[in-house]
């Protein structure tokens, strides 16, 4: 049978089974695992066996739970509580202020837990309700926590760039540099717009009234409130990118943090440790599934012919590897809106990666480029993740139209942002550089 009839009974197999509604984990495995048997025989069994090994023995993989722990921790500390305090305090005199003040605070959030779901509710709990009771557009405030939320895939610690590493065999370590530039990048974009749109159309965003707004002793108490996240964050990155740590240390010293900023904040007790130790063994069992899963895949479809059916693909479409790189960028796009990350990363790396070596790209900077589109995908309706996290904890007011509404123009900043990126790629590959050599 040819490679292309193979590739379309082997696809088509895939979406019968998910629009069943199975696990996409399991089902991306089992069809994987049947195809190989097929395929190679009972040997593929072996090999599929040898590479779950080989990953299995990562030092890296003993960060994902880690990161995973710190986060959980850090969403039940209260740190975000003193956070907004601190923000509504130094923001709230500007047009549009506490808008871009709740964007700092995802990008302190970001920095500290390695997943997009905490900063979207911890920020859709407290800050929304304040900016529509400060007379806020409900979009402007919506679409502002919907992509300052998404960072946290992007800026690092990320839990989702280190899945990558792994997929890829890439340095968790170069990965992490490589997102702080563009992370930086959409704050300020996104900082920007908030604040011309607010410049512009004073209704949107209205400054504080002058009897409302902090004075300086104030202003300069609640700086406290950074203390403790600027420490995490300082420690665990700097340990990284210093030389100091591994990632998988530097995310030990993260969790002994946030047991710290748990402790400090009053909310540590044997009830927020339980509780958040069996959802980080709930999302660790997943992420093994996945990564199963991903091998099994990759190992099928390498074994079915994959490499010369794509490479036989992408010579017709124009534009040589540029081309080739947008019609990637695209299919991700369209991804986003309807799988999770993770499931697009499964099908879609095993196919895109050999195609980004054969045109030469730094597979570090198509990682970032990578996750910037996956963040997108967490905006974008009609299953973006940050759209149904949000409407979980928005007031009754907010409507699902209301919140598909208010990303249009936050999808497009970020969508400037991969532009430049893919223009000037040494705002991703800079510090790796710096660091790594």
């Amino acid at each position: 049978m040819s490679v292309e009839l193979l590739t379309l009974l082997f696809f088509g197999c895939l979406l019968v089974f998910l629009m069943m509604g199975a696990p996409l984990a399991f089902v991306l495995g089992g069809v994987s695992v049947v195809f190989l048997y097929f395929e190679l025989g009972s040997i593929g069994f072996y090999l599929l066996a040898s590479k779950m090994w080989s990953t299995m023995q990562s030092p890296t993989l003993m960060a994902i739970p880690l990161f995973v722990f710190m986060a959980i921790l850090l969403e039940r500390s209260g740190v975000a509580n003193d956070l907004y305090s601190m923000m509504h305090q130094w923001f709230g005199g500007l047009r549009g202020g506490l808008a871009i003040g709740t964007v700092v605070i995802c990008v302190i959030f970001a920095a500290m837990s390695g997943i997009s779901g905490a900063a979207v509710v911890t920020m859709g709990t407290i800050a929304l309700p304040k900016m529509l009771e400060r007379g806020y557009d409900k979009k402007l405030a919506l679409g502002a926590i919907n992509a300052g939320g998404g960072w946290g895939i992007l800026i690092p610690p990320s839990i989702l760039m280190v899945l990558y590493s792994l997929l890829t065999e890439v340095s968790v370590g170069r990965m992490f540099a490589a997102g702080v530039g563009p992370g930086l990048l959409l704050f300020v974009l996104v900082s920007f717009y908030i604040g011309t749109r607010c410049w512009l159309q004073p209704e949107m965003g209205p400054a504080l009234p002058l009897d409302e707004r902090a004075s300086w002793p104030e202003k300069l108490r609640s700086l406290r409130a950074v203390i403790l996240p600027i420490m995490i964050v300082t420690f665990v990155l700097g340990a990284i990118f210093g030389g100091f740590a591994t990632p998988t240390e530097a995310a030990a010293i993260g969790v002994f943090g946030s047991l710290v900023a748990t402790l400090v904040n009053g909310q540590l007790s044997w009830r927020v440790i339980h509780d958040a130790a069996i959802s980080t063994l709930k999302l660790t069992a997943l992420i093994m599934w996945i990564l199963f899963a991903a091998h099994a895949f990759s190992a099928a479809y390498t074994a079915l012919g994959a490499q010369s059916l794509i490479a036989n693909l992408m010579s017709y479409i124009p534009g040589g590897e540029w081309g080739a790189l947008f019609f990637m960028l695209v299919v991700l796009f369209f991804f986003g809106m309807v799988l999770d990350p993770v499931g697009i990363m499964l099908i879609t790396l095993p196919v895109f990666l050999p195609v980004v070596q054969a045109a030469g790209f730094d597979p570090i900077w198509f990682g970032i480029l990578f996750i910037l589109m996956m963040e997108v995908g967490y905006m974008t309706p009609p299953f973006g993740f940050n759209l149904f996290y949000l409407k979980g904890v928005a007031p009754p007011g907010v409507t699902m139209g209301d919140i598909y509404v208010s990303v249009i123009p936050y999808v497009l900043v970020t969508l400037l942002g991969v532009l430049i990126i893919v223009l000037f790629p040494q705002i991703a590959l800079y510090l790796p550089t710096l660091f790594y050599g």
